[in-house]
């Protein structure tokens, strides 16, 4: 089968559903069919054998089928279970939208496949801090165990809204949503 045959062919198997929600993917569990020719970079863009998916629709289907087992990320439908690449995340937060302030604050994000989670225990936050450069790396929790980057426009908003907080003797500039607190970098002693 062609590589554009797999991809049709995967989309075809996705269950319609009248109702609003994600697949059950977590219940699927088909024999691994290998690795098909996709990816999806670091900006969010999905590609399929080199070229961008231009359909956004398409992108937001495939979306919706997209589980990380361990270190790997598959596409799962209930008859067949294939690998993609994923470059870092497989959504980016690329919309903030803030509701109050203070400890009552929260922080909704929009994803570049309009996923929208509101931060807060089931949907933390982290930044991790580039070895080399030192340059902020932010992530939320969209579901499951997959995450998606925040855009460096939406975390410069972050960053405006942050506020000092000490924790375990330390000084850290962070962010409230949902009642809980998420730091987002230590002050300078």
């Amino acid at each position: 089968m062609t590589e554009t045959g797999k991809a049709n062919d995967l989309l075809a198997q996705i269950p319609k559903s009248d109702k609003k929600g994600l697949p059950p993917v977590h219940l699927w569990n088909p024999e691994f069919c290998g690795h098909i020719d996709m990816r999806i970079a670091r900006d969010g863009t999905w590609f399929y054998m080199g070229t961008p998916i231009g359909r956004k629709p398409m992108v937001k289907l495939f979306s919706t089928i997209i589980r990380r087992d361990g270190d790997d990320y598959v596409l799962v439908t209930p008859v067949e279970k294939v690998g993609i690449k994923v470059d870092d995340a497989p959504f980016v937060a690329v919309e903030l939208q803030v509701e109050g302030e203070g400890e009552a604050q929260l922080l909704r994000f929009i994803t570049n496949v309009e996923d929208e989670v509101v931060a807060g225990t089931e949907h933390p936050l982290r930044v991790e801090l580039d070895a080399n450069t030192e340059e902020p790396a932010p992530y939320i929790l969209v579901r499951s165990n997959l995450e998606a980057l925040i855009h460096r426009n939406v975390f410069y908003q972050l960053v405006e809204l942050a506020v000092p907080r000490q924790i375990e003797g330390r000084s850290w500039l962070g962010v409230w949503s949902s009642g809980a607190f998420f730091p987002i970098g230590p002050l300078p002693d």
